[in-house]
């Protein structure tokens, strides 16, 4: 005998790209949602019983139309807009989890001026919501993902633990570089959530760039400090800081000098550093 534990399902990867205008000037919305339902459907499990299944077409359609009435600047506000819609209109639907990555586009400057309508992707990271709604209670995590970003001063690592496997030799000027993501929990419910997010990102891009590194989980630990320092609506974030390494170029072979200046850049195999702090 079988038991069916646990279930969700819905529509993923739900596109839409909405232009904001304001007169003249336009302001892109590009997002990747995907709505998940939980609830009354196991039948449709157990024994073939679609009644109460919300078909994902009926979702994905549903996403749609409430972009073209809701999609703002927030994606946080917009992702709980849909929660609140299906479980309003379903009773069935006992939570419902919703995901959005937007893209970020950046707005052309042509003889050193924004233009009103004309943008570039900024393909290097993707701004994200994930939201749990019920009827008694929603949370609420917004990040970053993908966000490369480089020092080439201000760096080392030393004085770590060595046996007979440690071939690194250790440095107090190396390049730190990484593809970043973090990932942070609200507390409570914000009027403009973008720019909350944005200063979250600004204060801990601050700490990357000012503060001397002597480790990535000493810069990642002080990442996470100045983000809840810059927010006091945020109780805890996860960081994770994948180093891209840059591998110094051997010319001694050839009787060259490389002094930090040239090196190659590599993906694999990548440090992996982590760390949630909270309050």
């Amino acid at each position: 005998m079988a038991k069916l534990l646990t279930h969700r399902y819905g529509k993923a990867r739900v596109r839409v790209l909405k232009i904001l205008r304001e007169g003249s000037v336009h302001r892109i919305k590009d997002i990747t949602v995907a709505t998940l339902l939980e609830g009354d459907f196991e039948t449709s499990y157990t024994s073939g019983d679609n009644a109460k299944v919300v078909a994902t077409d009926t979702i994905k359609n549903t996403i749609n139309i409430l972009a073209k009435q809701h999609l703002g600047d927030d994606i946080e506000q917009f992702a709980a807009t849909i929660g609140e819609h299906f479980l309003g209109k379903y009773k069935q639907a006992a939570r419902v989890h919703v995901s959005i990555d937007e893209r970020r586009w950046k707005r052309m400057e042509l003889d050193d001026k924004p233009h009103p309508h004309s943008f570039v992707g900024r393909s290097d990271s993707t701004a994200f919501t994930e939201g749990v709604y019920t009827r008694t209670d929603k949370t609420v995590h917004s990040g970053i993902r993908d966000l490369l970003i480089l020092k080439s001063d201000g760096s080392g690592f030393e004085n770590y633990l060595k046996d007979e496997f440690t071939t690194l030799p250790e440095t107090s000027d190396r390049i730190l570089a990484t593809s970043f993501s973090a990932r942070w929990k609200f507390d409570q419910a914000l009027k403009n959530y973008r720019r909350t997010n944005d200063t979250i990102l600004s204060a801990m891009l601050k700490v990357f760039a000012e503060n001397y590194s002597p480790s990535a989980q000493t810069t990642l630990f002080q990442m996470g400090e100045a983000a809840l320092a810059a927010c006091s609506e945020i109780s805890q974030i996860h960081l994770a800081m994948p180093n891209k390494h840059c591998l110094l170029i051997d010319f001694s072979r050839f009787g060259l000098e490389n002094r930090n200046e040239l090196f190659v850049p590599t993906d694999e195999p990548h440090g992996q550093i982590e760390a949630t702090v909270a309050r």
